[in-house]
């Protein structure tokens, strides 16, 4: 069975830090994130429209606590609700209260049961005023990417059931995936290892010059580069991964293929090489994608 709603695009992760005022001021003075408000121990930063693409709350763990997509509209929220009821992913709709914290008009959240990462559905998020670039031109919040320990698992979950499609994948390694009818080559992806853990959140930037000052202001700031400059293979895209104060591995990147709703090519089977995550060669940190946990709380 399809899955009966419509994604309109990836909102939002949330992420537990050890310091708050520390990551806060990483994720706003070195990343580029404008903070929107602070209330209840969270602060809520974004890089859009959206009232929020990050969300920061003070934890024991740091890790990534959920991963929110909007929905095209409240009929699909609905239709998402009733399907995920009937699939034993026992949804539960957001109270009035969580919804007017994210200003949402309405939300659900459920967890998928083969790596335990919370998902949000929600509509109607409450739009502010236009983004303004500080430092990096950042475009959107662009994807989050998993490791996860039953790979075969939680793949036929999100394909099968969640209505996520293979853009490109290493069969049985990596999957690429595009939250449709989203036309951004990845929104969402899943790496195999030992262990279920939180790999990274990516900031898609409007000029590849944000990758190259990006690089010289980490150093200045002695934030640890773990992976690039270099492109991807899959989509394209030209990318720099760096740490944040809890090891936790954040890029930036420029570029990315994008598919038609109808008539898009098929998936691509990828030969299992460094090569395919970077055409350049650059070899990636052993820090890199390490550094935070899928936490069991949303």
């Amino acid at each position: 069975m399809t899955a009966p709603f419509r994604y309109r695009r990836l909102s939002y992760v949330a992420l537990d830090v050890s310091d708050l005022e520390q990551s806060l001021g990483f994720y706003r003075d070195l990343v580029g994130l404008k903070l929107d408000r602070e209330t209840d121990g969270a602060a809520y930063l974004r890089c859009s429209e959206l009232p929020q693409n990050l969300v920061l709350r003070e934890g024991d763990t740091p890790g990534l606590a959920r991963a929110a997509f909007e929905l095209e509209s409240q009929a699909d929220l609905d239709r998402a609700f009733t399907y995920l009821d009937d699939e034993g992913f026992d949804p539960q709709w957001l109270t009035a209260d969580e919804a007017a914290k994210l200003k949402v008009v309405a939300g659900l959240r459920f967890r998928e049961p083969g790596c335990g990462l919370h998902f949000e559905f929600h509509v109607e998020p409450e739009l502010q005023e236009d983004f303004e670039a500080g430092h990096t031109a950042i475009a959107r919040l662009g994807h989050v990417v998993l490791n996860v320990a039953d790979f075969a698992s939680v793949e036929s979950s999100l394909v099968g059931k969640l209505n996520f499609l293979i853009s490109d994948h290493v069969p049985g390694k990596i999957a690429f995936l595009r939250a449709f009818p989203n036309r951004y080559h990845h929104s969402f992806a899943i790496l195999t290892g030992p262990a279920d853990g939180y790999n990274h959140v990516n900031f898609m930037v409007t000029d590849i010059d944000d990758v190259g000052r990006a690089i010289n202001r980490m150093k200045k700031a002695e934030v640890p580069i773990v992976f690039g400059p270099g492109r991807h293979e899959p989509s394209g895209s030209i990318f720099l991964y760096f740490l944040d104060p809890d090891g936790m591995t954040t890029e930036y990147s420029f570029g990315m293929e994008e598919f038609e709703e109808v008539g898009a090519r098929p998936p691509r089977e990828l030969e299992a090489k460094p090569e395919v995550l970077d055409t350049w060669g650059s070899i990636p940190d052993p820090r890199f994608g390490k550094g935070g946990a899928i936490l069991a709380h949303a």
